[in-house]
């Protein structure tokens, strides 16, 4: 109880189907919280659930409330009640009320939330603001004015295209509520948490420092988990550019080995992709397969077609793009030397490149008939550019959204893309979009490194391998900050 007493107690309150589960579910990054539905009446009870500090200590109750339904029937029966002293108040009065018949019956649901908001030191009046200013929302303000705690409207779902927040605040304005945030559960602004503790603070000075604590602690939970993120893709790019396989130099075994290189790849990628779910606490089941799967091989459109290279304002050669064999890059050290000449090579370097560490093994290997294969330029490219788009994809989704997120719309910059080109490249996703030279430059060092490949196996312990994966993380950190 003393942990409760130090912690702000709110009541997320509104009209039904207005979005109040949602807005728990958001807060607190669990897309499990409560039921959601778009009917009425989905909450039922009052649920609560806590926001912690990083000593796991309450700072902040949030209790989900039913809808309000019949304001205006609860406030012509509150004026029929008895008064209980010479000149009863609000809260007195809805303590009346809450001791009446009524309370069990006709006006349960209201009753349920009116005894919420006296329990708590403020109140969360969610609104729909696709819905109209009505009468009924008077009511409701009124009603729970009468409970004598402060009132922040949180307008939601204000990036839809019948939304009209300026008419709510207008409206709201005249019922004398001048703070308000705008806060869409579906497609939360990046520092709208902190932007709805500030505005609580103004309303509850008493409690500023238990709210700047929470703001600390959740802006320290949003840097961590960015960089956790920018880790897990740094580690994928330096499997996926240190990978690499040999076969033998004929047809069969090429095209088997580059089936392989991909399925690697893709693999790789995959769990990447579980990893960065898991670490913003979403599901793999807001993600079916067809846009973005977490089993099969397909990502929107597959990793190695051209086609998903272009959408991504990658340009590849022709080549490539003709025969879509992304991923069979042979190593060009050697191109070109007709049999006799690689054999002429050989005997007059001998043990030299046999000493000269992988450089050497890799052009005897080439010498003696067989070819290596790692991942083409484009493709590690894309690997990158697509999961900061994935990054930027979960850091802007609410964890009450219920549509999927399709990664082939999706930009290296989050925004969806334009109509394509006559050449097939998306409009609003320009070449520049590719990975900064910092990070091309780490991925050539890990490509010259095929031990650091961690794809198979743990790689073996290299310290140089460790500091370029976090000089290659600080750089996709840079690359966010500078597309923000």
């Amino acid at each position: 109880m003393a942990e409760h007493a130090k912690a702000v107690d709110l009541a997320v309150v509104g009209h039904t189907n207005t979005g109040k589960t949602s807005l728990l579910r958001t807060l607190l990054r669990d897309e499990h919280f409560g039921a959601v539905a778009d009917q009425p009446g989905t909450t039922r009870q009052v649920e609560s659930a806590r926001l912690l500090d990083a000593h796991g200590r309450a700072l902040l109750i949030l209790r989900d409330t039913p809808g309000l339904e019949d304001a205006m029937g609860t406030l012509d029966h509150l004026d029929t009640l008895p008064a209980s002293g010479s000149r009863p108040d609000g809260p007195e009065r809805i303590r009346t009320l809450l001791d009446s018949p009524a309370a069990q019956n006709r006006f349960e649901q209201e009753c349920r939330v009116l005894k919420a908001v006296l329990q708590a030191d403020a109140a969360l009046y969610v609104i729909d603001a696709r819905d109209p200013v009505l009468p009924k929302h008077r009511d409701e303000l009124a009603l729970l004015a009468m409970c004598g705690r402060p009132i922040l409207p949180v307008l939601n779902f204000t990036h839809a295209a019948q939304a009209d927040p300026a008419a709510w605040r207008t409206a709201l304005a005249r019922q004398g509520l001048h703070v308000s945030v705008d806060f869409d559960t579906v497609v939360p602004p990046v520092d709208g948490e902190m932007r709805l503790l500030q505005r609580l603070a103004l309303l509850l000075e008493r409690h500023a420092p238990a709210l700047q604590r929470l703001q600390d602690h959740l802006q320290a939970e949003r840097v961590e988990r960015r960089r956790d993120a920018v880790r897990l893709i740094a580690e994928l790019l330096v499997d996926a550019a240190a990978l690499r396989l040999s076969c033998v130099d004929e047809p069969t075994a090429v095209a088997a080995t580059a089936r392989a290189l991909r399925a690697r790849i893709r693999a790789r990628e995959q769990r990447c992709v579980e990893a960065m779910l898991k670490r913003y606490r979403f599901s793999a089941a807001v993600f079916p397969q067809h846009t973005l799967p977490l089993e099969g091989e397909r990502w929107g459109m597959d990793l190695f077609h051209p086609q998903a290279l272009r959408q991504f304002g990658i340009h590849v050669g022709k080549g490539m793009a003709t025969g879509a064999v992304a991923g069979a890059t042979v190593d060009v050290l050697t191109g070109g030397l007709s049999l006799g000449a690689a054999t002429l090579l050989g005997a007059a370097l001998g043990g030299t490149w046999q000493g000269a560490g992988q450089w050497g093994r890799r052009l005897m290997s080439r010498l003696s008939g067989r070819r290596e294969m790692t991942l083409d330029d484009p493709v590690l490219q894309l690997l990158g550019i697509r999961q900061l788009a994935l990054l930027r994809a979960l850091e802007q989704r609410g964890h009450a959204a219920s549509q999927t997120i399709a990664p082939d719309t999706v930009s290296a910059t989050g925004a969806a893309a334009g109509p394509a080109t006559p050449d097939g490249r998306a409009d609003s996703v320009p070449p520049a979009q590719a990975l900064p030279p910092p990070v091309q430059d780490l991925l050539k060092e890990a490509r010259s490194q095929p031990a650091w490949c961690a794809i198979e196996g743990p790689a073996e312990p290299d310290e140089r391998r460790d500091a370029v994966i976090a000089a290659l993380a600080d750089a996709l950190q840079a690359t966010l900050q500078a597309a923000a």
